[in-house]
């Protein structure tokens, strides 16, 4: 899938890569993510996108965000929106589908090779536009969920398909491991 002489470039959706991995009961580990891609091709850069809630004391993504900051990752944040739905239920939106989109495209000229973790059909027409400028998109989402997590016309546009199942086996902890984080977590 890629040449050594590659720059690759990879854009995550966070949103959808933890609803990806949550649905599949998967943990990425992020370090080893990064190994995988440096020994496939020249990783230029890795991006990280997540909208936050700001106004929150926690949040249990501040500590993933911290971590992949400090180690590799480009992060991209922005607040996330709080309203009130017709229903009177509480909601927040964050979609960071723009911000990735705008990026992906204003990089263009420094990479061959992107790698889009998003199942999201929105990202199609952002495929295809790197297509006619000579790029080749892999696309990581998953087909292992009742529901398949990517979108069918985002599949096709791409030039190459990985199923986080796969991908997994190589870049997943282990069940001890996440069993030990989370003991360490309560101490």
């Amino acid at each position: 899938m890629f040449d050594p002489r590659e720059k690759v470039v990879v854009f995550i959706d966070g949103a959808n890569l933890y609803a990806t991995s949550r649905a599949l009961g998967i943990d990425i580990d992020y370090k080893r993510l990064l190994v995988e891609f440096q020994s496939s091709a020249y990783l230029l850069r890795a991006y990280y996108y997540t909208a936050l809630i700001e106004d929150q004391e926690y949040s249990s993504i501040r500590p993933l965000i911290d971590w992949l900051d400090y180690n590799g990752y480009t992060v991209v944040t922005k607040p996330a929106k709080e309203f009130t739905d017709a229903q009177g239920r509480r909601k927040v939106k964050g979609n960071m589908d723009i911000e990735l989109t705008v990026d992906a495209l204003q990089m263009a000229t420094y990479y061959d090779h992107l790698v889009l973790f998003s199942g999201d059909g929105d990202f199609t027409a952002l495929v295809s536009a790197l297509q006619q400028r000579g790029k080749k998109v892999t696309v990581v989402s998953t087909l292992a969920t009742p529901t398949p997590m990517i979108s069918d016309d985002l599949r096709r546009q791409a030039d190459y398909f990985v199923d986080v199942v796969d991908l997994a086996k190589r870049v997943g902890r282990a069940p001890e491991d996440r069993m030990a984080t989370r003991e360490n977590a309560e101490l």
